[in-house]
């Protein structure tokens, strides 16, 4: 999978690929390229956002840097998906997770701090996602967010089978992961549940559905 990253801070980005699963996949089933805004920048001093229209606070991203960027490394508004990541946006959920990791190229916008210039969103994008209802410095984090939760979900990313019953998964209808535990089976008091030192694993898989949420 192909995977283009647009971003004013693509260093911010260098921690998380040497991090697992994005460490694990890239360079094989992940293709992770990022692209400064500031380098297709059409305007003097590498600008690349300004003051909103009406006055306020904060600066905007700029729709005509935006589409510099995109007719440089594409030669136009992509056919594939790209998509800004606004508050606006829907929500991010693992579904939506699993439909971008089956296509083979996606492309993710992220914003300035006070966000896009709407044309951007409705012209340039052809999708719009939101990591959640709340207000971020800056859009590199959801879209760090997005490259972790699609690089889980390729081929060889984690160990076989360790992704099959995660939270949300579709093995667990959506829901939240059962409770784990590990050793000490006590500590001040605290018991690990007898199912799960039974040597039972009909029992223990049975008591972990039960405790889905």
């Amino acid at each position: 999978m192909q995977l283009d990253v647009f971003t004013l801070v693509p260093h911010a980005f260098a921690w998380l690929t040497e991090q697992r699963p994005v460490a694990t996949v890239l360079g094989g089933e992940l293709d992770l390229r990022l692209h400064s805004y500031r380098d297709y920048s059409p305007l003097r001093s590498r600008q690349v956002d300004d003051e909103p229209y009406g006055g306020g606070a904060g600066m905007v991203l700029r729709v005509d840097v935006v589409a510099a960027a995109l007719d440089a490394v594409y030669g136009g508004v992509p056919e594939h998906r790209v998509v800004a990541l606004t508050p606006k946006g829907r929500q991010l959920t693992q579904a939506v997770v699993e439909e971008l990791a089956r296509e083979e190229r996606v492309t993710l916008l992220s914003a300035r701090f006070e966000g896009f210039d709407e044309r951007i969103v409705e012209h340039l994008a052809s999708d719009a996602l939101s990591v959640g209802p709340y207000v971020l410095s800056n859009g590199d984090l959801p879209a760090m967010i997005l490259v972790d939760a699609i690089a889980r979900r390729l081929p060889g990313a984690l160990a076989e089978g360790s992704g099959e019953l995660e939270s949300f998964s579709a093995e667990l209808g959506g829901g939240l992961e059962y409770p784990h535990y590990t050793r000490p089976a006590e500590f001040r008091g605290w018991r690990v549940p007898g199912v799960l030192l039974s040597g039972d694993h009909a029992k223990i898989e049975s008591w972990r559905r039960e405790q889905v949420r």
